[in-house]
């Protein structure tokens, strides 16, 4: 029995396509990897390299194999139900969970089962399936972002993602400066850069500004964890993964309880597009700096808890588990 995954065609690799790959190498490394499949042509770059690369049109799966198809693309779910296959669709983002699925077509008729990305997706498809889905979680590249033997002195550092709602953190930029017109800031736009900038440019970074939403389980606020920032911003649902309020009374996501965790509080968090309240969170990261309060030690352990053995731990359960379901194909 093999696993084959489908790969969406995208000019550019997302964060989701980049879990794809980690899920197809830690298979790969088991020796349960069928291939993974594409429409015309394989993607390049030394991420996609040593990987078994098959056009799905000529993949040899066979009844009783395992396929994964990342949601939104359910149109790609078909060579998998045609030979047999155990069908999973892969749902990174809870917003998307019916992205490309046509009007009328209900997943209740299909015979698929599903994974999540994270608790907070898992308990959201419960509620809309009836079913709640084995979890697998993103690996974060321990070896490429760690802290840096000691963060700039100076002016605060506030790194952001110009690409993840623009205009709310120019907003909160603005907020932030017209309310503390002493403090001296320097931000950090992170954009355009391969991994390895990114991760540069973090551990040049104090805190980390999250402005993302809506999300599955964000990793930049995880990468800038790793890397020695603090975490101030919205959680875009998703993030209740790993995300814990520093401050007993803060912002708590409505109906869902997130599970227990060993970390403890590890940023200020706020509803998504909570503008001020983000801003009012740099203003607090900002005066626990000096004191630190172990929180960098509580974001350094939620980083150490999405390493690559969770993440092959997950996988393994997970298709134990769907090797035993009883579904059936079309």
């Amino acid at each position: 029995m093999k696993t084959w995954i489908f790969y969406p065609p995208l000019k550019a690799m997302s964060g989701g396509c980049m879990v794809l790959l980690q899920i197809a190498r830690q298979l790969h490394v088991l020796g349960r990897l069928g291939g993974i499949l594409y429409w015309d042509e394989p993607p390049g770059g030394a991420e996609c390299a040593g990987l078994p690369w098959v056009r799905a049109s000529t993949a040899a799966m066979a009844a009783g194999d395992i396929y994964v198809v990342p949601e939104g693309w359910p149109n790609a779910l078909v060579p998998g139900l045609k030979r047999g296959c155990r069908t999973l669709v892969y749902c990174q983002n809870w917003s998307y969970l019916f992205h490309g699925l046509e009007a009328g077509v209900h997943w209740r008729d299909l015979p698929v089962d599903f994974l999540a990305v994270s608790g907070p997706v898992a308990w959201h498809m419960e509620q809309v399936l009836g079913k709640r889905p084995r979890i697998i979680r993103p690996a974060l590249d321990t070896e490429l972002f760690h802290p840096p033997a000691s963060k700039p002195g100076g002016a605060l550092r506030i790194g952001f993602m110009p690409r993840k709602n623009k205009a709310l953190a120019e907003q909160i930029r603005r907020i932030f400066e017209e309310r503390n017109p002493r403090v001296k800031v320097e931000w950090v736009p992170i954009h355009g850069l391969d991994r390895p900038g990114v991760a540069e440019a973090l551990r040049s970074c104090h805190v980390f500004l999250v402005t993302g939403f809506p999300e599955g389980c964000p990793l930049p606020p995880l990468e800038a964890m790793a890397c020695g920032c603090m975490c101030v911003g919205f959680t875009g649902f998703g993030g209740w993964d790993y995300m814990r309020q520093i401050e007993p009374d803060g912002y708590a996501p409505h109906g869902y309880v997130p599970r227990d965790v060993p970390w403890g509080g590890n940023g200020w968090w706020f509803a998504d597009g909570d503008v001020l309240g983000a801003a009012l969170g740099l203003e607090r990261a900002a005066q626990a700096l000096p004191r630190n309060l172990d929180i960098l030690a509580r974001t350094a352990q939620t980083a150490g808890a999405y390493g690559s053995d969770a993440q092959k731990c997950e996988i393994v359960a997970a298709l134990s588990e769907s090797a035993k379901s009883g579904r059936t194909a079309l």
